[in-house]
């Protein structure tokens, strides 16, 4: 998990607290509590459950966190692709960039991933010797397609949009419920 915060800078959970800061400010503050540099009391909460049920998946899931971490980062970040497509840019200043300024279009901006995620899947149906893991397994790459479209529409359609903010509070939303997805059925 640190190391994740290393490379990343922390920046999805900053998305993920000031996110939450925004929810729970009420429609009217919502984008100026995201703004705000200071972080509140919701965004506190967010990540201190957040890391525990992080930590607590990992523990479960032990041996095998190298195969299925992976997994997790990637519906993490397939989700945004499903929120730019789906919700308008929210901007805190006039002059903001949105990522649908250079947005190709969900086909096209998610090729790349599909086909990497067929391949694995490929992979995975005759590597497995048990009938029941490749059914889990099954079970669990619709979680993830289930999850990555769900989350990001949740938080789109609270918020009335999206932003850098939002998107990384889905990656981190969705990541910790694939974990913990796998920390069930595994």
């Amino acid at each position: 998990m640190a190391s994740g915060y290393l490379i990343t800078g922390g920046l999805h959970l900053d998305g993920l607290m000031d996110t939450f800061d925004g929810i729970f400010a009420g429609k009217k503050k919502r984008l100026k509590a995201m703004k705000d540099s200071k972080v509140g009391s919701f965004g506190v909460q967010s990540l201190v459950f957040i890391t525990l049920i992080q930590i607590g998946c990992i523990l479960k899931i032990q041996n095998q966190i190298i195969i299925v971490l992976p997994i997790c980062l990637f519906w993490g970040r397939f989700s945004n692709l499903f929120f730019i497509e789906k919700f308008k840019y929210l901007s805190y200043k006039k002059k903001s960039i949105s990522h649908k300024k250079f947005w190709n279009g969900f086909k096209k901006e998610s090729l790349i991933s599909i086909i990497l995620l067929c391949i694995f899947i490929a992979y995975q149906l005759f590597s497995f010797t048990s009938q029941a893991i490749l059914i889990k397994f099954l079970i669990l790459i619709l979680i993830g397609v289930f999850l990555s479209y769900s989350i990001p529409n949740i938080l789109g359609n609270i918020i009335g949009g999206f932003n850098g903010d939002a998107c990384g509070a889905s990656v981190v939303l969705v990541e910790t419920a694939m974990l913990f997805m796998y920390a069930i059925l595994l």
